[in-house]
C-alpha cells in the first residue's frame, strides 16, 4: 500500500525528481521498462560507463577510450602451416589475445560472465571496414562448438554470444553446423602435437543439417581464440567432409605472429 501520494510518497526525497519527470500511463507501458526509465539516470550518474582496460569515462557502457582500442585492435592475416591451407584458405585475427581482449574473455570462457559482453561487442564494431571482405560475403557462418554439456554447463557458447549479433547484424547466416561428439580435455597447457591429438575427429556434421546443405559453399568459421589452429583445423575437415568449397575463418583474439 503507498497510501495518500502514490509511489512518490514513498520514495527518498532524492529519487521524488526522477519520479515527478517521468510520470507516464502505467497501463500502456510494462513495469521493468518504466522502472529503468525511471531509475536510468541515477544509475548513469553513480555508476559512470568506463573503458574496460584503464577506467576513463566513455560515453557509453562498453564503449573503449581512444587510446585504448587503438592498442588491442590489431586486425591482420595469420601464417598459416601446411596442415592449416589444406582445410581454409585464410585466417584472420582482431587483436592480440595477451592483454585487455584475454582480460575480457577468459570470465566469459570460464566462469560465465557476461559483463565483458558489451566492450567485446563494441571492439567487434570498430573492426570495421580494417577487415577485407570477399566477393561472397556475407554468407554462412558456422562457429567453433563447445560439447553439449560443457555449453550447458557455462551458460552458452562464447564464441556465439560474441560474434553471433555482430554478424547477423551484417547479413550473414548463422549455422550451427557442426557439433562436437566428445569430451575433450582444455586446449590450455598442451603442446602442438598434444592439442592436435586432443581434438582429433572430435567434429562431425550436425544431424540437423542435411548432408548436401553446404556443398559447394565458401563458409566463414569463427571462434574466440587462434592458438595452434589445431581446433580450427579439425572443424574445417568436418565442413570439407560435407562438400564445403572454401573456408575463411575470423577469431577474435591471437598473439600468433
Amino acid at each position: 500500500m503507498t497510501g495518500r501520494g502514490g509511489v512518490s510518497h514513498c520514495l527518498p526525497p532524492v529519487l521524488r525528481a526522477f519520479w515527478s519527470n517521468r510520470r507516464m500511463d502505467m497501463e500502456k507501458v510494462p513495469s521493468i521498462i518504466y522502472i529503468k526509465s525511471i531509475f536510468a539516470p541515477l544509475f548513469d550518474f553513480l555508476f559512470p560507463s568506463r573503458c574496460p582496460v584503464c577506467s576513463a569515462y566513455v560515453k557509453n557502457r562498453g564503449d573503449w577510450c581512444a587510446a585504448c582500442l587503438a592498442a588491442a585492435l590489431r586486425v591482420r592475416r595469420l601464417p598459416l602451416d601446411a596442415g592449416h591451407r589444406r582445410v581454409f584458405s585464410e585466417a584472420w585475427s582482431f587483436g592480440a589475445y595477451h592483454g585487455a581482449l584475454r582480460d575480457l574473455l577468459l570470465p566469459l570462457k570460464f566462469r560465465s560472465r557476461r559483463d565483458g559482453l558489451p566492450a567485446l561487442r563494441s571492439f567487434l564494431a570498430a573492426v570495421g571496414e580494417r577487415l577485407p571482405r570477399a566477393d561472397w560475403m556475407p554468407g554462412v557462418a558456422v562457429p567453433v562448438p563447445l560439447f553439449a554439456e560443457k555449453e550447458k554447463e557455462r551458460g552458452g557458447n562464447q564464441t556465439e554470444l560474441i560474434f553471433r549479433e555482430w554478424l547477423e547484424s551484417q547479413g550473414w547466416e548463422w549455422r550451427r553446423a557442426i557439433v562436437r561428439t566428445r569430451a575433450t580435455a582444455p586446449q590450455f597447457g598442451l603442446d602442438r602435437e598434444q592439442r592436435a591429438e586432443n581434438v582429433k575427429n572430435a567434429f562431425a556434421l550436425s544431424d540437423e543439417m542435411d548432408k548436401n546443405e553446404l556443398a559447394g559453399k565458401n563458409i566463414l568459421l569463427v571462434d574466440d581464440i587462434f592458438t595452434t589452429g589445431a581446433t580450427l583445423a579439425e572443424c574445417a575437415k568436418s565442413l570439407k567432409k560435407a562438400g564445403v568449397n572454401d573456408i575463411t575463418v575470423w577469431t577474435l583474439a591471437s598473439d600468433r605472429q
